[in-house]
């Protein structure tokens, strides 16, 4: 298996650190018809860490940097493409923006399935890895899945890290109108339109007080596209978000350690959401960051990094 070099971080003493064992990218087939693509890092001894990306986004958004930090923290991260997203299996059931629209505003549409699949995705996942229960960290509608793992399945949450989502709740988290349209534009199936299109998103979302670098920017993109782009998928992801409960109420019987992190200049999910999730959750932390859009900026790693071990430890 690869092994990634260490890196000097921001404070080491510059000593070298042992590398980190990577996995190449594997397959678990987790239901009948759902397959999902997997990456782990670090020791299979290790606690295990569940890490649940976003919306349309896959595995490789959770920047490796940060699982290999994650890993020298002393868990087994294990990283993974959600259903419709990179190499895992695709969705079937068409959604079209109409029924996207309506969902927004309410009303009811029927979507192909709902985050409790998603998060029976991830049970899943463990089981095929052999793993009772893990620490599990989502972003944004992986932190709603990441809720709603801990809801149906609070056995196997051994702690909960919840990083700019939401409970559900339509009258918090909400979105900025006008980020709607650059949501729902077509992204392009060239390459080239779309890195320009994703940086473009990252832009009106991302952190104002962590610019993200224009290298960096397109790299990750380029590795989306070279990975597989769904866009029919990234609907379907959508009307699952759109149609999905109020889980205030039910995470107030979660008794696992939790925390929750915002970023204070969110305009995709309102800082709200992540006021409402602490809220709802009895005993858990709240990390409001100023100058934190939607995303994970490099300059945070270690704030991310501390709070999933710390929360942990409380297990």
């Amino acid at each position: 298996m690869p092994r990634i070099p260490s890196r000097r971080r921001p404070g080491s003493t510059g000593a070298t650190e042992a590398a980190v064992v990577v996995s190449e990218e594997l397959f678990a087939p987790v239901s009948a018809d759902v397959e999902l693509c997997y990456q782990t890092f670090g020791d299979p001894d290790a606690e295990p860490l569940l890490l649940v990306m976003g919306l349309g986004g896959p595995m490789t958004w959770w920047d490796q940097d940060l699982c290999t930090l994650l890993a020298r923290r002393g868990f087994y991260v294990i990283r993974y493409d959600n259903r419709d997203v990179g190499r895992s299996s695709r969705g079937t059931g068409q959604v079209t923006r109409s029924m996207v629209v309506r969902a927004g505003l309410g009303r009811k549409v029927k979507a192909p399935y709902s985050l409790v699949d998603m998060a029976n995705d991830a049970f899943g996942l463990l089981d095929h890895l052999g793993v009772p229960a893990a620490h599990v960290a989502g972003i944004s509608m992986g932190g709603m899945i990441a809720q709603t793992m801990a809801i149906t399945g609070p056995d196997r949450v051994r702690s909960l890290v919840s990083i700019m989502s939401s409970t559900g709740r339509r009258t918090v988290g909400w979105q900025d109108p006008r980020l709607i349209p650059a949501m729902l534009a077509p992204r392009g199936t060239d390459k080239e339109t779309y890195v320009a299109s994703a940086r473009k998103v990252g832009q009106l979302i991302g952190s104002p007080g962590y610019p993200e670098a224009e290298a960096d920017a397109r790299a990750r993109a380029e590795v989306t596209y070279e990975r597989g782009l769904n866009p029919a998928g990234v609907l379907r992801q959508m009307l699952a978000v759109l149609t999905q409960p109020d889980r205030g109420r039910a995470l107030q019987a979660c008794t696992m350690p939790a925390a929750v992190v915002h970023g204070m200049a969110d305009r995709l999910v309102h800082p709200s959401g992540g006021r409402a999730t602490a809220q709802a959750i009895p005993g858990a932390t709240l990390l409001l960051i100023p100058g934190m859009g939607h995303d994970l900026p490099v300059e945070l790693h270690e704030t991310f990094a501390d709070t999933i071990r710390r929360t942990a430890d409380k297990a």
